[in-house]
């Protein structure tokens, strides 16, 4: 039966798998049909691996990892940064923090000469008002770009402290060597909004007292008004600006009640750790990995194997377990082309940070190899007919 409706389901998109399954290797990475994937790479602080697997008929997980100067001077400060982007109803607002968030950090580094806390939060503002002034834009032409939006996970290695700032239910998770034993345990180190969480429900609550409707159970799952299941992203303008939550936007969108202040909220959790030689690697991933896999589990899978293709590992078993949960073979799911394949798993997107103790330490103004790299999608032709 399920076999039959993925053979119909198949056959109602255009173009076939079969167009882009095909492989090119450069120093931007390998396109392995929906499978991007960069295997090994060196950053200011070590070596690092990405991959990104699409489900979407547009890929709405947009990355980057960025490794030189964070600053727009010469001097630095030096380090690593390091963007996940998962987007919803759409790629629009993933794209645009992929565009600008680097960009605005780096300007703010460079007005206070180093890398801060408040650095990243004026980043993350600068985004949200620009995506706010895109919306305002192009909604007379374009009304539906008020309702998509993107969660945002960045980290930051700077003169050995990592900094993680995240809106959304994106992880970043810590491997950290027991010396004692020779374990490396999981520590995550981002905090997540999303309302099936109690304590983020209870923060919602607190925040609209007078809603008692301010977080719906609907269909077994806890959403915001009913509507979506984060708190905090960039974007959502419809949820965060009244005068865009009105006709021309989709009804399904609309709220049946006037709202005087923001549902969602754009303010990033950011904490910093200062890395210790035990330290080994980090995980940064959107909340399609970690649908399958425990925070403990993808340490393990990252410890236990050769550094080259960690990421692409990682999603490789990420794919395995939802083919396990669809009672279907991993080969099968491979072969499900973008569009349809969302019904069985999320994008994925996946870099891991491997920590080379000796370079963390080193100062900040000490140059180290530069690097800019955003993880890949399919690149469609410019007329690719729209699925039936």
């Amino acid at each position: 039966m399920l076999s039959r409706l993925v053979n119909f389901l198949k056959a109602c998109w255009w173009p076939s798998l079969d167009r882009y399954a095909h492989k090119g290797s450069d120093a931007s990475g390998w396109q392995d049909g929906l499978l991007w994937h960069k295997d090994n790479g060196q950053h200011f602080n070590g070596e690092f691996s990405m991959a990104v697997v699409q489900a979407n008929n547009l890929l709405e997980d947009q990355s980057q990892i960025e490794s030189g100067s964070l600053s727009t001077l010469e001097s630095g400060p030096y380090g690593t940064f390091v963007g996940i982007y998962d987007g919803h109803g759409g790629p629009e607002t993933s794209r645009y923090i992929n565009d600008h968030l680097f960009q605005h950090l780096k300007r703010f580094t460079t007005e206070q000469q180093s890398m801060s806390v408040d650095v990243i939060k004026k980043a993350y503002q600068a985004t949200e008002d620009g995506f706010f002034s895109l919306v305002t834009k192009q909604w007379p032409m374009n009304p539906q770009i008020a309702a998509v939006g993107s969660c945002c996970l960045v980290g930051v290695v700077c003169n050995g402290t990592l900094y993680i700032a995240n809106v959304g239910d994106s992880r970043a998770v810590l491997g950290r060597l027991v010396k004692a034993t020779g374990e490396v345990f999981a520590i995550q180190l981002s905090s997540e909004h999303n309302v099936a969480i109690e304590s983020v429900r209870q923060e919602m609550h607190s925040l609209h007292p007078d809603d008692s409707h301010i977080v719906v159970l609907k269909h077994n799952v806890w959403r915001v008004k009913g509507l979506i299941q984060i708190s905090r992203s960039i974007g959502d303008v419809y949820l965060k600006k009244a005068e865009f939550n009105r006709e021309p936007l989709y009804q399904k969108f609309r709220l049946r009640q006037p709202f005087r202040m923001p549902i969602l909220s754009s303010e990033p959790s950011v904490s910093m750790h200062e890395l210790q030689p035990h330290d080994q690697f980090l995980i940064f991933a959107s909340d399609g990995l970690w649908e399958h896999l425990s925070n403990q589990g993808a340490v393990d899978i990252v410890q236990n194997h050769p550094r080259n293709g960690s990421a692409r590992r990682l999603v490789k078993v990420a794919l395995q377990e939802a083919a396990k949960k669809r009672e279907m073979r991993y080969s099968d799911l491979k072969k499900i082309d973008r569009g349809v394949r969302r019904h069985f798993h999320d994008d994925i997107t996946v870099i891991v940070v491997f920590l080379d103790s000796n370079l963390v330490s080193r100062a900040s103004s000490a140059k180290g190899p530069s690097l800019s790299l955003r993880g890949g999608g399919i690149k469609l032709p410019a007329k690719t007919k729209a699925p039936c």
